[in-house]
């Protein structure tokens, strides 16, 4: 149970390291290898396809959400780290795309509220301007109500 390593050598292909190992007991010398066991974090997709997370998709959507408006990139690197542990954080090592998609929205309605509504006509699919007009009506009378909220205090 007690050892020390000797030498420590990475493989050829680098998926794992080959340690030469010495008993502290009997002086006696062996190997072992070690690799890192991966496994990946999925989103479910509507359609109940299954893909590796990637957090270059989340970025990515942001970026086209937040086009020419006044957010930083460490905004926006913030929000995919906030992402990417709500994923790790999930007890089944997967989460679907919809729970991922409504907690980006929540981020983004309290960034730019611009962003938000880009990013919602997306990921809600709105079919007409009816649809947009009351997520955008909803999102003026919540701003309404903190305004009043504000000014009774």
């Amino acid at each position: 149970m007690e050892d020390k390593v000797v030498d420590s050598r990475e493989s050829k292909e680098g998926e794992s390291i080959r340690r030469r190992r010495e008993c502290l007991k009997c002086e006696r010398r062996f190997t072992s290898y070690e690799r890192i066991d991966e496994i990946p974090y999925m989103v479910v997709k509507k359609d109940g396809r299954r893909e590796k997370f990637e957090r270059q998709k989340v970025l990515s959507g942001l970026l086209r959400a937040c086009e020419k408006r006044p957010v930083s990139m460490g905004k926006l690197e913030q929000i995919v780290n906030e992402v990417e542990v709500y994923v790790i954080d999930s007890p089944e090592r997967e989460r679907s795309s919809a729970e991922i998609g409504k907690f980006m929205m929540e981020k983004l309605k309290a960034l730019d509220k611009v962003a938000y509504i880009r990013f919602a006509s997306v990921y809600r699919d709105f079919k007409d301007v009816n649809e947009f007009r009351q997520e955008l009506e909803g999102l003026l009378n919540t701003k309404e109500q903190a305004g009043t909220t504000k000014k009774k205090k």
